[in-house]
């Protein structure tokens, strides 16, 4: 097949840790990876941030990343670009009335306005994951949710009009039923990892003696890493090392850092906190070993690939029960499942796993049987390449999405959204 994949913010090739770059980044590359490992055409389609960036680059065998042109050639927060996104469909539409692709594969609410604008003149079928929903959002940050007023409109809207939409766990399947979205055109596949490079086997970062506590993620407060700071005032004897972020020479003026670190300081437990900034990929999994337990304890995860990352390298995780962490963590058997924002019970969990190597242990080693079972990319590429196909039969014999009952079609604030005019000096 012809795969063309809409990822507007999350480019392929971008650094990881920033506010903006994480797992959507690392899902978008990895599947497009495999499913070139599988034979198939893919060209992956990202907005330029940068003059110097080429048109198009080699990524890997079967697998191309083109540069759209599509708002100012810098990097911007994903919040500021629902303006470029008719432009960076009408450029999609273009490239695609020469040579249509077989399927169109948009992640994010964005890339799926910019991806119909330019497919559904084409018949062109649409295949959506929108990695994090407005609505779930809203709920859980409630007036610090910096969303744009029309993103829950829109996604409800796009999630009508694509032919199939593909969530990463079967919660967001759950909120997307309550949309009215039809059964038959959601289908839950998990985000994978990459078990040639997270694996029980290899070596560890050096650490001391304590106990090490180990939480990896962007630095955004929703994140939940308050939480596992908080909890370290009741288990004495441990370090925690938090990881991610902007580079460790940037964490001094960043927001988020310096909050969590004034935390630590007025709970008397900064001399155990060390903030590490971003790491490199190649070596998180040897951070990843290092770990007694990974802890991940956002308020909301869509999925939480670095829980799983840590689960291939056979680490025991502590992870709130929200989200992808309901699928991926069988509580009591690979890990432990809390609520969020539960210091005091996080910490009564923590001492009792430190205390315990034997159920540690155990947890370590079905975590990695789970993700070696469950979570490979080679599996989730097959799984997507499935749906793939199943689309392209509907879209053979005719069959298209329908209007959801009462909905009267598109919803007048996604279209407006959709129809909105590039800003001028966009490129």
């Amino acid at each position: 097949m012809r795969i063309a994949m809409v990822s507007e913010h999350a480019s392929p090739i971008a650094t990881l840790g920033g506010e903006d770059a994480g797992g959507q980044n690392v899902h978008v590359a990895e599947l497009a990876r495999a499913l070139g490992t599988l034979g198939h055409e893919v060209t992956v389609y990202t907005r330029r941030t940068g003059r110097a960036q080429p048109d198009t680059i080699g990524f890997a065998p079967g697998v191309v990343v083109r540069h759209v042109g599509a708002g100012p050639a810098r990097t911007l927060p994903k919040d500021a670009l629902p303006r470029y996104m008719p432009r960076f469909g009408d450029v999609l539409a273009r490239e695609w009335a020469g040579t249509p692709p077989d399927v169109v594969h948009a992640h994010y609410w964005m890339s799926g306005v910019a991806a119909l604008r330019a497919a559904e003149p084409l018949d062109i079928p649409v295949v959506l994951t929108l990695h994090a929903l407005g609505t779930v959002k809203r709920r859980f940050q409630g007036e610090q949710d910096s969303s744009p007023a029309e993103r829950i409109a829109t996604e409800r809207d796009i999630a009508h009009r694509s032919a199939l939409i593909i969530a990463t766990s079967a919660e967001e399947r759950r909120e997307l039923r309550s949309w009215r979205v039809p059964a038959d055109r959601i289908s839950v596949v998990p985000c994978g990892v990459d078990l040639e490079r997270f694996t029980p086997e290899g070596a560890a970062e050096p650490r001391g003696e304590r106990p090490r506590l180990l939480s990896l993620g962007r630095l955004v407060q929703r994140k939940g890493v308050e939480t596992v700071i908080r909890a370290l005032v009741a288990v004495p004897d441990a370090e925690l090392v938090v990881a991610g972020g902007p580079g460790r020479s940037e964490l001094t003026g960043d927001p988020e850092a310096a909050r969590l670190r004034r935390i630590a300081e007025q709970i008397g437990v900064a001399d155990r906190v060390r903030f590490v900034g971003r790491v490199a990929r190649a070596d998180v999994p040897a951070l990843l070993r290092s770990a007694d337990v990974a802890i991940n304890m956002p308020w909301y995860e869509p999925f939480g690939i670095s829980t799983v990352e840590a689960m291939a390298c056979g680490v025991p995780v502590i992870a709130s029960s929200v989200g992808g962490h309901l699928d991926t963590v069988v509580n009591e058997v690979t890990g432990v499942l809390l609520p969020p924002r539960e210091p005091a019970l996080l910490a009564v969990r923590l001492r009792r796993l430190l205390a315990d190597p034997v159920s540690k242990d155990s947890y370590g080693i079905a975590a990695a049987d789970r993700a070696a079972a469950r979570y490979s990319w080679p599996l989730i590429a097959r799984q997507t390449e499935d749906r793939y196909r199943a689309v392209l039969e509907d879209w053979r014999t005719g069959r298209r999405p329908a209007r959801a009952p009462g909905d009267g079609g598109a919803s007048p604030a996604g279209r407006a959204a959709a129809a909105t005019a590039v800003s001028p000096g966009g490129i």
